[in-house]
C-alpha cells in the first residue's frame, strides 16, 4: 500500500498571519480558500487553517527526553538536509523555538533530530528527521 496524503484542519485566529507563516516561512503552496479557511500543501498533505477568532494555544505538555513537549502538535518527518534548512529559515524569520533544534534519544533506536515552534495562533508544530528513515518506528 502506498502512502496517501493526510488531511488536517486546525484553528487560527488570523488567516493573513496563517498565510504569511505557512506560505512564507514554511513554503507551503496555497490551494483553495474562502473568507473562513485556507488550504495549504504541506509537502503533499492537505492542511486547512480554519478561522476561529477565539483560537488559543493549548498549554499542556508531556515530558519527553528531558523536554516539555506541547500537546497537541503536528508536523512532518523531513530529510536531514530539509530539516536543517527549515531550522535556519525559522530562525531567520525570528520565530522562537519552543524546543530548540537538537538530537533526541541519542544513541537509541529512535534517535532523531527534532524542533518545536508555534504558528501565529499558537498551534504547536514539530519537525523531525532521522539519519535512517527505516528507524522511524524503531523500538
Amino acid at each position: 500500500m502506498s502512502l496517501r496524503p493526510f488531511h488536517l484542519a486546525f484553528p487560527v485566529h488570523d488567516l493573513e498571519a496563517a498565510r504569511r507563516f505557512y506560505g512564507g516561512v514554511l513554503g507551503c503552496a496555497e490551494g483553495r480558500s474562502s473568507d473562513h479557511w485556507v488550504d495549504f500543501d504541506f509537502r503533499g498533505h492537505q492542511i486547512v487553517a480554519h478561522l476561529d477568532p477565539a483560537a488559543r494555544a493549548h498549554e499542556h505538555c508531556n515530558a519527553v527526553d528531558g523536554h516539555e513537549v506541547p500537546v497537541p502538535h503536528f508536523g512532518l518527518v523531513l530529510t536531514m538536509a530539509d530539516w536543517e534548512a527549515l531550522a535556519r529559515r525559522v530562525r531567520a524569520a525570528g520565530i522562537a523555538f519552543g524546543i530548540e533544534p537538537h538530537v533526541r534519544f541519542k544513541g537509541q533506536p529512535g534517535e532523531q533530530a527534532t524542533m518545536f515552534f508555534r504558528d501565529p495562533s499558537g498551534n504547536a508544530l514539530e519537525f523531525k528527521a532521522f539519519a535512517d528513515d527505516a528507524r522511524l518506528f524503531a523500538t
